[in-house]
């Protein structure tokens, strides 16, 4: 396969799924506001930009974080590249250079979403309603994803798909979990009281984990268990471990005629080790506790998403991105990870 060819296909699926959890994000954020007072407030929607890795350039050009111009930042705003506006139209201009790779009911489900919001302004969202256009949001990345499943051929274009999917949701539930780890845990030193309960609840809502937890666990939510189920449970669809599993699946299927191992699997796989014979105590009680856990992940998942574009997508920016800038990019990413 050619690596251009490769790395549209990669960069189309982590918008759609960049696109899904920045509104997985808002909805809770919304939901939140709902809450008592003390359950929620701005430090909700400050959590969403951290988490989107875009509160510098949100406090650069609108000041003070105010949930309606947060929600129309992320969701439409065209100067802001992690709105889910900028991800379906990226997602969209991929999917369309590589219209000859992909099955045309695949092109119809991005493109028909890019037209479903190329034009919707700040008044339709309000006048649909913001949990409705949430909704619209989630069902059209199902679309794309129910296209790919059962209409493209298992071939390495689907595993460069499925890679970028995986890649992109890793990253999310991690960052998600950090925030609100940040955002959550020092208002309720003592796990259990009305706040700590919405708030691990709305956690485990964005990821559409509360039925899953409450299976495993029962009805009392305790925060080394909502980090295991999203961080080591294989059940968990979108945990780390469970997207690890699918990254080193596809990465096999990549490299099985390979002579030796490209280094991106080597990568995977000891992370995926980690993942697969960890406990949640022993990454909670190491120095920096959960936090400094995720931000390993967070660090690692970034090396490794680099590493796949020096083995396979061979494109520019991946040739020239050197050690160097990727530890700058581990860092960045891991101080907008801070809550203060």
């Amino acid at each position: 396969m050619l690596s251009r060819t490769a790395d549209d296909l990669f960069w189309m699926a982590r918008y759609v799924e960049r696109a899904e959890n920045v509104a997985r994000l808002l909805e809770v954020a919304s939901r939140m506001a709902l809450m008592p007072q003390d359950a929620g407030g701005t430090d909700e929607w400050t959590a969403v930009l951290i988490a989107g890795g875009v509160e510098p350039l949100y406090r650069e050009t609108h000041g003070d974080v105010d949930p309606d111009t947060t929600l129309e930042f992320m969701a439409l705003n065209p100067d802001n590249p992690s709105s889910i506006l900028n991800c379906f139209s990226v997602a969209r201009e991929n999917a369309r250079a590589q219209r000859h790779t992909i099955t045309r009911e695949l092109w119809e489900a991005i493109n028909d979403t890019w037209h479903g919001i190329q034009y919707m302004t700040a008044d339709q969202v309000e006048a649909m309603g913001s949990i409705a256009f949430f909704e619209w949001v989630k069902s059209r990345s199902h679309l794309v994803r129910g296209a790919l499943a059962g209409t493209m051929i298992r071939d390495d274009s689907y595993n460069f798909i499925r890679l970028g999917t995986f890649i992109e949701r890793a990253d999310s539930t991690s960052r998600i979990l950090d925030v609100k780890y940040h955002l959550i845990l020092p208002q309720e030193e003592v796990v259990g009281g009305a706040p700590d309960y919405y708030q691990w609840g709305a956690l485990l809502q964005s990821v559409s984990a509360q039925g899953s937890y409450r299976r495993m666990f029962g009805d009392q939510i305790r925060y080394s268990q909502v980090a295991e189920l999203l961080v080591l449970r294989a059940e968990m669809p979108r945990s780390v471990r469970s997207c690890y599993e699918e990254i080193m699946e596809n990465l096999q299927d990549l490299t099985a005629v390979y002579d030796e191992q490209p280094r991106c699997i080597r990568m995977a796989g000891r992370l995926r080790a980690r993942l697969v014979y960890g406990e949640i105590s022993e990454f909670t009680g190491q120095e920096g506790g959960l936090h400094g856990f995720l931000t390993e992940v967070i660090d690692t998942n970034l090396r490794i998403a680099a590493q796949i574009g020096k083995d396979f997508l061979l494109t520019p920016e991946a040739e020239s991105m050197n050690e160097e800038a990727i530890l700058m990019g581990a860092e960045s990413a891991r101080q907008e990870q801070s809550m203060g």
